[in-house]
């Protein structure tokens, strides 16, 4: 377990579990923001850290920011403000590690963003994804928002401020899975699992060819996978893997 205030961190197997714990929406507040940058850089350089999992306790994900923080006008006061906002975020989009969003509930605004980067979104039935900035005087996260949802279905969800429940983000294809809220962490965890049993150098490959590749050409996009597996080809990960293949046996990877 961890020693932060505002999440908790368990790792077993291979697998890190980290849940928000801010009660009782598990509100974004500046404390949370640091931490989630802190304890997501750190995870991903643990080497017995494969995968992990990002979930929230009680009956929230995330109902977004706590507006009691919100930023002033003075001089240079939001533009540190959405810097930190960013690294919040980034620090998901950048780990070299994959995680999963275990949806438990509400995961609005800065929940819903925080949700949509991650690598891997399943959710409850009860859970849900809403972005509420119109109804308050703001806009954003239409970025975020888009790279999941169709066109029409993000401008929707923008627009109106409609909750997007777990059967219809399936239906949207932007879940990987929908369980009963009962099933939820062992879903999550089930495709962590999964995810540890694979060569770790190659995880962290595919991971960066994600993110390395989104938006630029097919070609570009490929070119830049070949070299990624070039590397990887003389890497102890795959000198294993093909041992293992001949000699029929299932992979060991260091850690």
């Amino acid at each position: 377990m961890s020693d932060y205030t505002t999440l908790t961190l368990d790792v077993s197997d291979h697998i890190a579990t980290v849940t928000i714990t801010r009660a009782p929406v598990n509100a974004q507040n500046n404390r949370l923001r640091d931490e989630m940058t802190e304890v997501f850089d750190a995870l991903g350089d643990r080497r017995d850290v494969r995968a992990i999992i990002l979930t929230g306790e009680g009956k929230a994900f995330s109902a977004g920011a706590d507006l009691s923080e919100r930023p002033t006008q003075d001089p240079g006061h939001y533009t540190a403000h959405n810097r930190r906002v960013r690294a919040s975020f980034d620090c998901l989009l950048e780990c070299p590690k994959p995680i999963i969003a275990a949806v438990n509930g509400a995961a609005i605004g800065a929940g819903c963003v925080t949700t949509l980067c991650c690598d891997i979104i399943v959710t409850s039935e009860k859970g849900y994804l809403q972005m509420t900035e119109v109804m308050v005087g703001l806009a954003g996260g239409v970025a975020h928002v888009r790279r999941h949802f169709s066109e029409s279905d993000a401008r929707m969800m923008i627009y109106t401020a409609r909750r997007v429940y777990g059967p219809d983000l399936l239906r949207m294809n932007v879940a990987s899975a929908c369980v009963a809220p009962v099933e939820l962490m062992a879903e999550a965890r089930a495709i962590a699992a999964d995810i540890a049993k694979a060569s770790p150098s190659a995880i962290r490959a595919a991971k960066k060819s994600f993110q390395m590749t989104e938006g630029v050409s097919i070609y570009e996009g490929y070119r830049f996978e070949q070299g990624q597996t070039k590397a990887l080809s003389t890497s102890d990960d795959t000198a294993e893997a093909m041992a293992a293949f001949r000699e029929k046996r299932s992979p060991v990877f260091r850690d």
